[in-house]
């Protein structure tokens, strides 16, 4: 039987690493400009628009990732769509991360005093003028933190696409530990991996958290 050094399997694990990386980028991204775009229409004026939008970031929220995922490659391969493990991947972590994202930014756009709405309204702002040029710079500087913190939670959702046949790093811990037998080393070098993908992340809100709230600690 072959033998596997403790490097073999680290290796094969950070190949597979790379995708786990790449996804979460794609994820995170995408979501954040879905989110951007479901935040605009759910603080908007038209009441039919806010309550479609609700009802996105709910349905996203109050169902399991895991079934997002099953209903994005199954449930568009049972309508006839050949849907790649990777693209039903995307997609769902995608619409999955833009609800989450939408509702953090969401609470920091109305905790921007309403005094700014009214000033910026009398100076015959429209309501996108406002959003670029009063609101949403002020409400940046409380989202950053949370939605720092929340990349996290996209890293660790991609291990949940092993389900449906995507190699990340999870799936490749399975893989790796069907062919070795060395479940507590391969395991171990997994969680080791996602460890050194999630404390940066996790640090970075902590500091961001204390460097963008220090000026109002100084009134």
């Amino acid at each position: 039987m072959m033998e596997f050094t403790t490097w073999d399997i680290l290796r094969n694990l950070l190949l597979a690493a790379r995708w786990t990386v790449l996804l979460s980028l794609v994820s995170f991204v995408g979501g954040a400009i879905v989110g951007l775009a479901v935040l605009f229409v759910r603080i908007g004026h038209r009441r039919w628009a806010r309550r479609c939008a609700e009802g996105y970031v709910e349905l996203f929220q109050g169902t399991p990732l895991l079934m997002q995922l099953f209903l994005a490659f199954f449930g568009l391969g049972l309508l006839g769509f050949d849907v790649p493990a990777w693209l039903a991947a995307g997609l769902a972590l995608i619409l999955w991360s833009a609800a989450f994202l939408a509702e953090i930014w969401r609470g920091c756009v109305e905790a921007i005093q309403r005094g700014q709405w009214e000033a910026s309204a009398s100076l015959g702002m429209g309501y996108l003028q406002q959003m670029r040029w009063v609101i949403l710079p002020q409400a940046l500087r409380i989202a950053v933190p949370p939605t720092v913190g929340f990349s996290m939670q996209v890293v660790k959702g991609t291990a949940l696409t092993s389900i449906i046949g995507f190699v990340e790093l999870s799936k490749a811990g399975t893989m790796v530990t069907n062919a070795t037998f060395q479940p507590f080393t391969v395991y171990g070098l997994v969680a080791l991996i996602y460890f050194v993908l999630c404390w940066p992340l996790s640090k970075s809100s902590q500091i961001l958290e204390r460097k963008l709230n220090a000026p109002h600690r100084h009134h």
